[in-house]
């Protein structure tokens, strides 16, 4: 497997003076209907055990379960958000399915700006501080940024480019 030494001399992962190991597929986020159904529907399938998470998807008007060792995410539109929630309008448009892959990486920083390189925007960002992991992730993490992308129109789903470093 390659090390961060090793992208030392791609100029294509310079960036800043800075580098950024790809660290493979974090999780899945999956739009669904019914949050409670899906969560019961994977963990009998995959043997996932679910957290969860919608203080963070409140804002976006949806329901969120994330299983950490299934590497999934289920996201689901809040009672009274069906038409208007952050995946109302990807349901509507395509069912239940993949709506973004989240890459880990090891410095999330440079790997936003070489998105920005590469042309692809940032829409929202997040770096939780280390109470913020313990209040909401259990303590999992000791660093957890996260960047998620304008990818849909190139990619065909939403990108997010994550730094989480376990404890």
């Amino acid at each position: 497997m390659a090390s961060e030494r090793d992208f030392k001399d791609t100029s294509n992962r310079k960036i800043n003076e800075r580098y950024m190991a790809l660290r493979g597929i974090n999780r899945v986020i999956v739009a669904v209907h019914d949050l409670e159904k899906s969560k019961e529907f994977y963990s009998k399938l995959l043997g996932a055990t679910f957290h969860d998470a919608n203080w963070t998807g409140e804002p976006f008007g949806i329901h969120v379960a994330i299983s950490w060792d299934a590497g999934l995410e289920l996201c689901a539109p809040m009672p009274g958000r069906k038409g208007d929630s952050a995946v109302s309008a990807f349901l509507e448009k395509n069912g239940e399915g993949v709506v973004n892959v989240f890459f880990g990486v090891s410095n999330a920083e440079a790997a936003k700006e070489l998105a920005a390189k590469s042309g692809v925007e940032t829409v929202h960002s997040l770096d939780y501080t280390q109470d913020e992991i313990d209040r909401h992730l259990d303590g999992l993490f000791k660093k957890y940024e996260e960047h998620t992308l304008n990818s849909a129109q190139q990619c065909g789903f939403g990108m997010t480019l994550a730094q989480i470093d376990p404890k």
